[in-house]
């Protein structure tokens, strides 16, 4: 008599997932990301949340300095063998040559602009990012056209969560930087 076992899901590695789309079964274009070992079909974009990318990332251009950080748009990061986000924008220390070798697998400020993905951006990515100890997240809410910061990552969460509205302001890097400006 032989004996079952119950079915069980497979967790890609992110060496599986490169895999994957080296044999085509992931086309460079295709809305997916590696999130603990799952492969996460994202939804296409739409204009709001399209142009809400380009406004943020002219702001954060504003805010780092090009010697010193890279401002990113939907490229990976390696943050383990079972997880490579594509935040929407990330700001990342360092010069394009010094990820050669590998995706960056830290961030200075990690950006989600979310509408249909805000549940998902809040459940899934947030407690992701401060596992790997990023240490801010901004949500950029385009259902209630707010920002929502987080920071101080500790284990599954951060300390510090403040939410802000399309009038107002938050600091970044002793800049000010207006929401609406962060908004389509």
């Amino acid at each position: 008599m032989s004996t079952a076992t119950a079915p069980t899901t497979h967790r890609w590695t992110r060496e599986e997932y490169h895999d994957l789309a080296e044999a085509g079964f992931l086309g460079e274009d295709d809305p997916v990301e590696l999130i603990e070992g799952a492969i996460i079909r994202m939804s296409p974009q739409n204009t709001p949340h399209a142009v809400a990318i380009r406004l943020v990332h002219e702001v954060l251009r504003r805010v780092f300095p090009e010697d010193r950080y890279l401002v990113h748009d939907q490229l990976p990061l390696a943050l383990s063998p079972d997880s490579e986000p594509e935040p929407d924008v990330s700001v990342i220390e360092g010069h394009p040559r010094d990820f050669l070798d590998d995706h960056p697998s830290s961030a200075a400020l990690v950006v989600e602009v979310a509408d249909a993905s805000l549940q998902f951006d809040r459940t899934r990515k947030r407690p992701l990012y401060a596992r790997h100890d990023l240490p801010e997240y901004w949500i950029v809410n385009l259902v209630d056209r707010q920002l929502e910061v987080h920071w101080g990552p500790t284990g599954e969460s951060y300390t510090e969560t403040t939410v802000h509205t399309a009038d107002e302001t938050v600091s970044l890097r002793d800049q000010s930087v207006a929401v609406s400006d962060l908004l389509p």
